[in-house]
């Protein structure tokens, strides 16, 4: 009995050494989640003297979350050292991208489909969670590659 359990602990641990990676991904991403989509209806609400239009409150809530974004992903996921401009275009042209999609799905889900702002910004925020795994640790973060001599 007490072998099995053993057995069965080394096996978590060897399963969580194996994927702390995507494990740690999945935390930043919890964090990044919470923090993106708390930004935009706060924003939106403390932002509304201002009278600004819901995609110039978009505009200033990307830009918090994508650096939020990256400082989690390069200090707390991949845990690379250096290599700021490098990492940071990688990660800023995949959001950049996102973005401009975004720029034309949310007035869509709003004007188009009747969705309220905050709705359609949170349902177009999961897309990101899902692809953005693959695109950092296969593009962002991976390892420069090396010249050969």
């Amino acid at each position: 009995m007490v072998a099995a359990v053993r057995s069965q602990a080394w096996d978590a641990r060897k399963y969580l050494r194996q994927h702390e990676t995507k494990i740690r991904f999945l935390f930043a991403g919890a964090l990044n989640t919470g923090f993106g989509l708390a930004a935009y209806p706060i924003l939106y609400v403390l932002l509304a003297p201002l009278k600004l239009h819901y995609m110039v409150v978009l505009g200033i809530t990307q830009v918090t979350c994508v650096t939020f974004s990256y400082l989690t992903n390069k200090f707390l996921v991949f845990r690379t050292s250096g290599n700021y401009l490098r990492e940071s275009g990688k990660f800023a042209s995949f959001h950049l991208g996102y973005f401009l999609l975004n720029l034309v799905a949310l007035p869509f889900l709003v004007e188009v489909l009747g969705a309220s702002p905050v709705w359609g910004q949170t349902f177009f925020a999961f897309a990101v969670v899902v692809t953005s795994y693959f695109w950092h640790s296969r593009i962002t973060f991976a390892a420069a590659p090396t010249s050969r001599e």
